[in-house]
């Protein structure tokens, strides 16, 4: 009896410690930043808050303060993209305010309802938020790429489709582990 209850003790020691260790892997791979904002502008947009958190995670790392190249903030918004959000959306644009979380979540998430409404396709939709609308376009007026001119079949720009891939297999986590 001595025996099986420290067995049972150490199984209950081994299982707090995997759940702790799962707790941090997911806190440090997969944050939960921003949630009231994401929550927020995600339903307005009728995005899931998954999405965009997946989103988020790729694009930036929930870095707020994160630039490559001309994007910025947390979902990587260009100046010439939110100055274009601004205009149709009736916002005062200013400098740098893609570097504001809740400016930048609320363009951000604008914008990728803009591109699903427009391609009625989250694949498709996050490929334009990657390699640009203008590609897209392209690539689906071009039979290797799109058999019916709406979806792609394949995205000839190898960064975009891990893009992609990556989005829908980190949206697939957010799922699941939270």
């Amino acid at each position: 009896m001595k025996k099986l209850f420290i067995w049972i003790v150490v199984l209950a020691t081994l299982a707090v410690g995997l759940k702790i260790a799962y707790n941090k892997i997911l806190d440090r791979f997969f944050p939960l930043k921003f949630q009231a904002e994401i929550t927020k502008y995600a339903e307005k947009e009728g995005l899931s808050k998954e999405l965009v958190m997946a989103v988020i995670n790729t694009e930036s790392g929930f870095d707020e303060k994160a630039h490559s190249g001309v994007a910025k903030g947390l979902m990587q918004i260009t100046d010439e993209t939110a100055l274009w959000i601004c205009e149709k959306t009736g916002e005062t644009y200013y400098e740098d305010m893609a570097y504001d979380p809740e400016t930048n979540i609320k363009m951000g998430c604008w914008y990728l309802g803009y591109l699903i409404k427009k391609y009625k396709n989250i694949d498709t939709a996050l490929a334009a938020y990657n390699a640009g609308g203008g590609n897209v376009d392209s690539w689906l007026l071009d039979k290797r790429y799109s058999d019916d001119g709406k979806t792609l079949k394949k995205i000839p720009f190898g960064e975009t489709e891990k893009y992609v891939s990556r989005i829908e297999w980190m949206k697939t986590v957010y799922e699941k582990a939270y």
